[in-house]
């Protein structure tokens, strides 16, 4: 199990580029399957979990070409395999993706339970309603999901919830499926957009409802060509590099980033007295003095996104006040707030009173449990004393090293293969804007 070893306490300040965007790239790779030609793909990210997806790729007949450090070619002239190796469901949710170049292309998928990150139930049952109406048989056994078609048909499907991922295996399916497609309440991210973009120039017909952009119509075409495609910037890793700044009262100029795709994390931090400066493809952040708190809802896009809650709640720690932050996308994602407490922060769990929690909330209802909370309270700031802990979730993880970072004395953190499923060479990086930490690999 490798870890990092850091002596926290110090500002940390300087540049950092921010690499292709982990929730993009890999669903890219997946995409690039529905055409039997070449796809080049630009700006991907040197993480496990894009080579496990491209493990799955090959497997399934891709050849795959590194071209410098950050890109590929990927060809799948035939699909010579429709089964999802076994063991990757647990690895990555990426598995149940391939459904969709492998039902357009040769009518059958066979694809291991899902996994990733224990978040609670992911909301399969929306694609399985919406593939049932597009003549899409699935069949569940005890390890693994089969989905057959004599031959796809287009759909007018409204979700119950936006969702994200299972928008985009939606998209990837209709782009191959004669006639006319209408998705509904679909999501609206900066990654989707990015698919999107990426598909069209494989020779899809795809496009946004000018007049309700979560409406998504796609005219299905008989065949697709390769394309050349780069991946747009990783917003996930772009706030966590302004976390870093943020609670080690530091200054870091984050480059290669859209300040528009974090907009709504920038506004944020800026109430709380953060000086933020907005460039054409940069942005920067400094701590400019004390911050205070502030209340949050994590939401889909355009709201606070989910991904950003953890690191984020360790600025809370150091503003001064209480704050709250309501985890309205999964029915439970503090598993970090106790290492925070392990730390010294002061946090309080409580649940909202809301009036229609049905419409409230993002997920299923039947994924919530009575012990889930759904909110917390931090009280700031907090002292925090280094910690000698494990981590078993990405965005957790990342807050944990942050947490190293900005306590005074030696923390271990454990288990950091999680953490590079999403951060290309993070203590690398971290220690270029002046972070004192060491990876060491087991």
């Amino acid at each position: 199990m490798s870890r990092y070893l850091i002596n926290g306490g110090n500002p940390l300040r300087g540049e950092v580029s921010i690499r292709g965007a982990k929730n993009a790239s890999f669903k890219q790779v997946i995409a690039s399957l529905l055409s039997p030609s070449t796809t080049k793909l630009l700006n991907l990210p040197d993480i496990s979990d894009i080579h496990l997806t491209e493990s799955i790729a090959k497997s399934m007949g891709s050849q795959i070409s590194l071209i410098g450090n950050h890109s590929i070619e990927i060809t799948t002239s035939k699909i010579t395999s429709t089964k999802v190796p076994s063991g990757t469901g647990d690895k990555s949710r990426s598995s149940f993706m391939f459904a969709a170049p492998l039902l357009a292309r040769v009518g059958e998928a066979i694809i291991p339970l899902p996994g990733g990150d224990k978040l609670g139930a992911r909301p399969l049952d929306r694609l399985f309603d919406c593939y049932r109406q597009m003549n899409i048989n699935i069949e569940e056994f005890d390890d693994h999901l089969r989905f057959t078609t004599t031959g796809l048909k287009p759909v007018h499907y409204d979700f119950p919830k936006p969702s994200h991922t299972v928008t985009e295996v939606i998209l990837m399916t209709c782009a191959l499926t004669p006639g006319e497609s209408i998705i509904g309440n679909s999501a609206i991210e900066p990654e989707i957009d990015d698919l999107i973009c990426m598909l069209n120039s494989m020779g899809a017909q795809i496009k946004r409802d000018p007049t309700n952009p979560k409406t998504i119509i796609i005219n299905g075409v008989s065949s697709l060509h390769g394309t050349e495609h780069q991946v747009i910037a990783d917003r996930n890793e772009a706030v966590t590099f302004a976390c870093a700044a943020l609670s080690t009262k530091g200054h870091i100029n984050i480059l290669r980033v859209r300040p528009r795709i974090i907009e709504t994390f920038l506004q944020t931090i800026e109430k709380m007295g953060a000086k933020v400066t907005r460039g054409h493809d940069e942005v920067d952040i400094i701590y400019n003095g004390g911050l205070t708190a502030i209340d949050i809802e994590t939401q889909a896009e355009p709201g606070f996104m989910t991904d950003w809650q953890a690191v984020f709640s360790l600025v809370l720690t150091q503003a001064v006040g209480c704050s709250s932050v309501v985890e309205r996308v999964f029915p439970y994602r503090f598993q970090h707030i106790k290492t925070l407490n392990d730390m010294g922060a002061k946090t309080k769990f409580f649940n909202p009173i809301v009036k229609d929690p049905k419409d409230y909330y993002e997920f299923n209802p039947e994924s919530d449990r009575p012990e889930y909370f759904h909110g917390v309270k931090i009280y700031g700031p907090s002292k925090l004393k280094p910690c000698h802990l494990s981590v078993s979730d990405l965005r957790a993880g990342a807050m944990a090293t942050l947490a190293g970072l900005t306590a005074e004395g030696l923390s271990t953190i454990e288990g950091t293969e999680f953490i590079e499923r999403g951060y290309e060479r993070l203590a690398d990086r971290l220690r270029a804007l002046g972070a004192d930490i060491q990876y060491i690999k087991t």
